[in-house]
């Protein structure tokens, strides 16, 4: 195998986590699905078929198995935060061997919880943005004209991290590393917590809650953008308004998908951690608490 060539293991290959596998087989890496039995077979015999305006349609070879059992160079993953904990019995640690554990995970927390369990300085963070829908085992449909990740991690080796960055952007995705994790991750936050949790609220998409909800949209951004700054991150609440009314008016935010379909909703991943993170830092987040605390009393 030539040196470039890498051997990634893809922890839930669902919308994410399927585009990602696919793109990275195509490219002629060397992939490993981990997932349900009756899913792995699926892939091992008719791999991941992607239909995508950006990257064409293609059906990529992959391998598939329950669990980890051999070292890997990266370990990317993408499941729902509430299927986080079942997930890892799929990635026991001595199989990681020096691999990078990338996480496409919402939320703050996630980070210090997966460092518990694994190497501290191979955890490396990532957020991605771009819409994949998974719509068969192994059938992936990416609907944006992009797909650009950032990618981070406090103590991972830089050179690891511009290594991983380099190999997705050959093989699609548009990479970038981030130098702060910090602000890594509280930008996303800043950004998904207003629009997730409102949009859930209320059941309708973003066109609906900028104009009909508006004062407290504002209200919420700004709430977010004041603890993200308490915990070193970003605070520019203007520029994330600004960012959701640029968004098409019929935009649902995933979580108000999960709450449509009947799904868990990842409300601590996303609320609770904003509300630990406010208290930790004595920042007052009264609209925040309502919106949350009646998410929570709908049975979410």
């Amino acid at each position: 195998m030539a040196n470039d060539e890498l051997t990634v293991a893809v922890l839930g290959p669902g919308g994410i986590g399927g585009l990602l596998a696919g793109l990275l087989a195509h490219a002629g890496h060397r992939v490993i699905c981990l997932a349900r039995e009756d899913t792995a077979k699926t892939l091992s015999t008719g791999g991941i078929q992607v239909s995508s305006g950006q990257f064409g349609g293609f059906t990529a070879r992959v391998e598939a198995a329950t669990e980890l059992r051999e070292p890997v160079d990266a370990c990317l993953i993408a499941v729902k935060h509430t299927a986080l904990d079942a997930a890892l019995d799929r990635v026991p640690p001595t199989a990681l061997g020096d691999a990078l554990l990338v996480p496409f995970l919402n939320g703050v927390d996630h980070p210090a919880a997966l460092r518990a369990l694994y190497r501290p300085d191979r955890v490396a963070p990532a957020a991605i943005r771009v819409e994949s829908t998974r719509v068969a085992t192994g059938r992936i449909e990416h609907t944006s004209p992009f797909a650009e990740i950032d990618l981070t991690g406090t103590d991972v080796p830089p050179h690891r991290l511009d290594a991983l960055a380099a190999t997705l952007t050959a093989a699609g995705p548009t990479t970038r590393v981030l130098p702060d994790e910090t602000a890594a991750l509280w930008a996303k936050m800043s950004f998904l917590a207003p629009l997730a949790l409102l949009t859930t609220r209320y059941g309708l998409p973003l066109g609906d809650v900028r104009t009909r909800h508006r004062e407290e949209l504002t209200a919420l951004v700004e709430e977010t953008a004041a603890v993200s700054r308490a915990c070193g991150g970003p605070g520019d609440p203007a520029r994330s308004l600004a960012g959701y009314d640029t968004f098409p008016p019929h935009t649902k935010s995933s979580m108000q998908r999960d709450a449509e379909a009947g799904r868990p909703l990842e409300l601590d991943a996303i609320g609770g951690a904003l509300l630990r993170a406010a208290e930790r830092h004595g920042v007052p987040v009264p609209v925040a608490t309502r919106v949350i605390n009646d998410l929570r009393d709908a049975g979410h």
